[in-house]
């Protein structure tokens, strides 16, 4: 190793101080969640966010692309990026809608069945993730986290934007 990528002596006590800043966990904790899900659901090819607008679509046939992105908190260039990788894998349909810029979201047949396979396994990453808390600790993390996401970032306000 070159002296120029050697790792200081102090340098794990420097990380450790990360770990005092929320963001840092959370951001930490996402990537944990991510990986877990990955290996829970990849040999179905299918993203945690396009998890997350297919669940939406299910829940909702018929539901408006700015809608769908105001539910995954996207801005509608990325949301139309994730409508796009699902349609090109079959599993969701565009149609038209009320007007010539509306599009309405459902799932294909294909896109039923794939998003049922996957309750297990998306089950189950969800699961690990918490599995270190008992019961009620995980209660009250989620409880926290609701908490949090509700008080810092209310559903009236509109959806990031793209600059």
């Amino acid at each position: 190793m070159s002296p120029c990528n050697a790792m200081p002596k102090d340098q794990p006590a420097a990380a450790s101080l990360l770990l005092d800043r929320p963001g840092v966990l959370v951001r930490r904790l996402h990537q944990i969640h991510s990986a877990m899900f990955q290996e829970e659901c990849g040999a179905f090819g299918v993203t945690p966010v396009q998890y997350s607008l297919l669940t939406l679509v299910a829940a909702a046939p018929g539901m408006d692309q700015g809608s769908a992105a105001s539910g995954l908190r996207l801005d509608r260039f990325t949301t139309a990026d994730v409508i796009k990788r699902l349609q090109a894998a079959g599993l969701l349909q565009v149609g038209p809608g009320r007007d010539r810029r509306t599009r309405l979201l459902t799932l294909t047949e294909r896109g039923g069945e794939v998003y049922a396979a996957m309750q297990e396994s998306a089950a189950r990453a969800h699961e690990r993730l918490v599995a270190p808390l008992p019961p009620r600790q995980r209660a009250l993390l989620m409880r926290m986290l609701r908490r949090l996401v509700d008080e810092t970032d209310p559903l009236e306000a509109p959806p990031p934007r793209v600059r």
